[in-house]
């Protein structure tokens, strides 16, 4: 196939999902070339959307509009599953609510999609599902626009705990790409580089993965709740960055499918925009990017809220020396944490990496992320105070702090 057949074929797929499905499905799917065995394949990412059931327009939401997959086969949808589906639809959505402030101007947009190479015509607010079903600007509008109310966080601590902020720096009050720009420029200028001696070599290396950070902060933002006006937050301590994002996940989103990478856009629209602008990749790429670098345990899930917890290249390698450590069958761990020679085997370095992304991290959340029973935990927790990696601050509802070198 040719690079001119394969372009004119990703253009007929895009053009039919936006023309043929209703309720709108952009955002939803993306469509890009690889290579497979010399071969050019065309592959459609589908993601999972908030307003099913999606139907085919000319048929309606029928039994020959709306279908189900089954195994390789799609089948008609049952009409009970059709009304079923249509009764749990999301309907508080950013798409769906009028924005407060009807005189909006796009001027920051407008000149980033020229940045890329494309120019918003006068349909631009159709296009970019900036209106509402009554035909008002809605809340996507509103965040994207040259002035609005949304400012986000990017503070910095001295110290591993809030007491001491050293800067509060707000970037917002434009257009929600500026303030995304703005928020990544300022996290690569902490993200500094320092340099590692070793007996052999000098090796550079930055405070935090960039590609893992960039791809947390675009996640952070564009799968934020914006519905309830809280926006994400960045915060940088001595030892750590934490990222935290409201909304938890979507009901119909399991922590599994959240890690392999399943996606389903909390903002469908928002999602679209930021890939026109090439801020992000692939659907769905975005989270195995990041535990290419970071472990799992680094996430942690409430009920309100996502944060993510990076901690920094120097942490752990003041706390964990790698090249120092064995496991228990033949080795022991020189004296980086507590100023003394102990033994750890590699599931408690394991439990200790968890307490370091999470210091208020309950044993059974460690178990669960380990797939271990909790009297082990308990076991690798009574081992690591005995030998004075760690230790309990504040009882069951304190945390745990981690014992640098002395």
């Amino acid at each position: 196939m040719k690079i001119q057949d394969i372009d004119s074929v990703q253009l007929k797929i895009k053009d039919r999902l936006k023309t043929n499905i209703s309720p709108s499905c952009l955002g939803l799917f993306d469509v890009h070339t690889e290579k497979r065995d010399g071969k050019d394949i065309v592959k459609i990412t589908i993601a999972s959307g908030s307003e099913k059931p999606y139907y085919i327009k000319k048929n309606g939401m029928s039994e020959k509009g709306c279908y189900i997959r089954i195994g390789s086969a799609s089948e008609p949808m049952p009409p009970k599953m059709i009304e079923e589906l249509f009764s749990k639809r999301t309907r508080n959505s950013i798409g769906k609510i009028k924005s407060n402030h009807q005189n909006l101007t796009f001027q920051q947009l407008k000149i980033y999609y020229e940045s890329v190479g494309i120019s918003l015509n006068d349909k631009f607010a159709s296009n970019l599902e900036f209106l509402n079903e009554d035909g008002f600007y809605n809340y996507v509008a509103y965040l994207m626009s040259d002035k609005n109310s949304v400012s986000i966080k990017v503070a910095k601590y001295k110290g591993t705990n809030r007491v001491e902020l050293i800067e509060n720096n707000e970037y917002g009050y434009c257009s929600l790409i500026k303030a995304t720009k703005a928020v990544l420029d300022k996290i690569e200028l902490e993200n500094k580089t320092f340099a590692k001696i070793t007996s052999k070599e000098r090796i550079e290396k930055r405070v935090w993965n960039s590609i893992a950070i960039r791809e947390a902060v675009i996640n952070a933002i564009v799968h934020n709740d914006f519905t309830n006006e809280v926006p994400p937050k960045f915060e940088i301590f001595d030892d750590r960055i934490e990222i935290t994002s409201t909304g938890s996940l979507i009901s119909s989103l399991s922590k599994e499918e959240f890690f392999e990478g399943f996606s389903f856009p909390r903002n469908k629209e928002i999602m679209r925009i930021f890939k026109d602008l090439e801020l992000v990749e692939h659907l769905g790429s975005g989270i195995p990017r990041i535990l290419q670098h970071y472990p799992k345990s680094c996430f942690r899930f409430t009920e309100n809220f996502i944060r993510m917890t990076f901690p920094s290249e120097q942490t752990m390698e003041t706390i964990v020396k790698t090249e120092e450590i064995k496991s228990e069958s033949g080795g022991s761990i020189g004296g980086s944490i507590g100023g003394s020679i102990n033994t750890v085997s590699d599931r408690q370095l394991e439990v200790l990496q968890i307490i370091i992304s999470n210091p208020k991290v309950a044993y059974r959340e460690i178990a669960e992320l380990l797939k271990i029973n909790d009297s082990a935990v308990k076991k690798h927790l009574s081992h690591l105070k005995e030998k004075g990696f760690i230790e309990r601050i504040g009882g069951t509802r304190g945390y745990w702090n981690v014992k640098k070198n002395k």
